[in-house]
């Protein structure tokens, strides 16, 4: 594919700054059982070429679902004149320098190949989880759904961009419903398709698998005679699965510059977040550090160069609460005149880079589980992420929790139904006051973070560890 593509742009004939041409061909798999039963079981494939022209600064777009060379120079020649149409009412004037050349090659960690397990092996393993998930007649529904994705990606440019990437996903999950008259709960593996990594089926398979579906299914049956959870303000523990949420809807949406410069407000909204906050802004306690991550093996968003070539590196978005950059892509930079990182990413062939998160992590501190949950009179602890709503601005939010339990007396006690918390993002980070080590940090991901015009659904990743938050709202749902 490589030498096509570099033999194509070597014979485009259009006067432009810079060209760039990413072509993506994208396998993957869905396969889905309820109650035992196979739902789904598909496979899909997708191919396809974008080729991006810089034209008197102005970034023109042109995408095909051929790799043939007459209909990739068709496309380029689109995007040429794309940009010289749009070039009048150019926001800013860009250079090739939001568009480094690029060398690398990537592939995701694998140790149990896709192809080692056959659809009838994978079906079997799903329809044993909701038998697994099934410890009671109260539980009425059971689900399991295993994805992959196989996606390789090739790029190459005027100015000498030559990578490739390989990357490799999984993306399971499996929950119960259980009903006792009007009460109704769902208990989930830490969330739909939360366990969403790069690598092969030993992401998925492993001793412990059985018997989390197990206790999956007996916490959907616990809740079924839970208390409600009480409406009171208190200290809030949040396990990693949740973190995941808050970190994703009150951290990355607001840090990214294409929202702060307005880009996204006719669809995915603004930020509260101000240009000249970078710096400036005491976003939380001294205790929150948060990164953008790319290079850790097996999370969701890893790459070694984002859509544009950008290298990718470890960067600080907040260090010791105090807000540093920004999730934004040389374009963006270069507008607002602000650091930023590699984030520049498409989810498919047909969409251009936009700003986006990837890997965005809470670092961990120096408290063990114990000692969280220890020096706590009266809290409440909370898993798994039910439901969310969060302003346009990304500062006043409402989560729901799957499964919650009572903090007395330094001991998590009886768990609760209906776990709701609120704030406003500033306020609750703030209100960080204990974070856990190492040991406590976990990573999840998930598939469909939702952004752009025409929509792009693309895979992040995020790792926190167990964190305790002072005088939160909670309350329950009944």
């Amino acid at each position: 594919m490589n030498p096509e593509l570099q033999q194509v742009l070597s014979q485009l004939d259009i006067p432009a700054e810079w060209v760039g041409m990413r072509a993506v061909r994208q396998a993957s798999t869905y396969r889905a059982v309820r109650d035992e039963q196979p739902q789904e079981n598909h496979r899909g494939l997708e191919q396809g070429v974008m080729v991006e022209v810089m034209a008197q600064g102005q970034m023109g777009y042109g995408a095909v679902n051929s790799f043939q060379p007459d209909a990739i120079r068709a496309a380029a020649e689109t995007a040429y004149q794309q940009a010289i149409a749009a070039s009048k009412w150019r926001i800013f004037p860009m250079t090739p320098a939001v568009r480094p050349p690029v060398t690398e090659r990537y592939a995701s960690p694998v140790q149990k190949p896709l192809d080692t397990l056959s659809p009838g092996e994978i079906s079997e393993i799903l329809v044993r989880l909701c038998q697994s998930l099934k410890v009671s007649e109260a539980i009425v529904r059971t689900s399991a759904v295993a994805v992959t994705e196989d996606i390789d990606t090739w790029f190459v440019s005027s100015n000498g961009s030559d990578a490739y990437e390989k990357l490799v996903l999984t993306e399971t999950h499996f929950g119960a419903t259980a009903q006792d008259g009007a009460v109704v709960q769902q208990r989930s593996n830490n969330g739909f398709l939360a366990h969403s990594y790069q690598g092969g089926w030993e992401r998925f398979l492993g001793a412990p698998l059985w018997e989390r579906a197990e206790q999956v299914g007996a916490q959907a049956l616990e809740l079924l005679a839970a208390g409600e959870c009480p409406t009171t303000t208190t200290t809030l523990v949040l396990a990693p699965d949740q973190m995941m949420l808050q970190i994703h809807e009150s951290i990355g949406h607001p840090l990214e510059l294409d929202r702060i410069l307005g880009d996204e407000r006719n669809y995915a909204g603004g930020s509260f977040v101000k240009p000249e906050d970078f710096g400036t802004l005491t976003y939380g306690s001294p205790l929150m550090n948060v990164t953008f991550n790319p290079t850790i093996a097996g999370e969701f968003a890893s790459y070694r160069f984002d859509a544009t070539g950008a290298p990718a590196e470890t960067e600080y978005l907040i260090r010791e609460g105090q807000l540093m950059r920004g999730l934004g892509s040389l374009e963006s930079q270069a507008r607002l005149g602000l650091p930023g990182v590699a984030c520049a990413r498409a989810s498919s062939w047909n969409r251009p880079p936009i700003d986006r998160m990837a890997n965005l992590n809470l670092e961990p501190g120096t408290d063990s589980l114990e000692d969280l949950i220890g020096g706590i009179e009266s809290g409440v602890y909370m898993e798994a992420n039910r439901s969310w709503s969060i302003d346009d601005q990304r500062y006043k939010f409402q989560f729901g929790c799957e499964y919650a339990r009572k903090i007395e007396q330094g001991k998590l006690t009886h768990s609760l139904r209906n776990p709701n918390y609120r704030g406003t993002t500033l306020q609750f980070w703030r209100s960080l006051a204990k974070v856990g080590r190492a040991d406590t940090w976990e990573m999840y991901g998930t598939p469909y973070c939702g952004k752009g015009e025409p929509n792009q659904a693309i895979r992040v990743g995020h790792g926190a560890p167990v964190c305790v938050f002072d005088d939160i709202e909670v309350f329950g749902g009944g």
